[in-house]
This record gives C-alpha cells, sequence and structure tokens, in this order.
C-alpha cells in the first residue's frame, strides 16, 4: 500500500515522505518495538508532566530527536521512520506536528 508520511518540524521547514509498505496489524507490533527501540537508543525524555509515554509520544520523540538535517538528509532513514509509523499507527496517511505536538491520520 502506497502511503504519505508528513513531518513538520516548524513553519519553514517539513518533509514530505512517500512509501509503499504494507499496513496491518502483524506488523503493528514490530513497528512499534521499532519506536521504542528508538527512543530508548536517543534518549528521549517524556513529554507528559506524570512521565507516561504513549505510542504517539514516541513517534514524536523520535522525529524531534532524529531532527530535520537527518531526516532530509538519509532518505533510508525517513523511509524507515515513515515506514514505522504508518505501520504502528496501521493508517496510510501520517502527519506528525511537532510544534503542535500531534499525530493526525
Amino acid at each position: 500500500m502506497q502511503g504519505h508520511v508528513i513531518i513538520v518540524f516548524d513553519a519553514h521547514r517539513s518533509l514530505e515522505v512517500t512509501v509503499d509498505a504494507p499496513v496491518d496489524a502483524p506488523l503493528a507490533q514490530a513497528a512499534r518495538d521499532w519506536f521504542e527501540q528508538r527512543w530508548e537508543s536517543l534518549g528521549c525524555e517524556p513529554l507528559r508532566v506524570s512521565g507516561k509515554v504513549l505510542l504517539l509520544d514516541k513517534i514524536l520523540g523520535v522525529a524531534d530527536a532524529l531532527g530535520y538535517r537527518a531526516l532530509s538528509s538519509q532518505a533510508d532513514l525517513a523511509r524507515d521512520f515513515a515506514t514505522h509509523a504508518m505501520q504502528a499507527l496501521e493508517k496510510p496517511r501520517v502527519t506528525v506536528d511537532l510544534p503542535g505536538l500531534a499525530i493526525v491520520y
């Protein structure tokens, strides 16, 4: 399935990644694990005062930690991020809005 992931870094920088990847329940857990591993390896911090970390927080945190420079210059990394975001959320269109701390699908 072809999907689109848009990552908004700020008012002037965003990145749109188009990937061709399956979106189904069996792949969702592997994609969630990918975000968990990246969250930990990148040293991301909880966004909520309570310290609770949801899947959406992990996607936001990983996008922020990787940053515009890495994701825009490393096509393989951007494709991996986009593929795993689609699969983790089981949605073909995902927008990661870092300034708004929101994910829309």
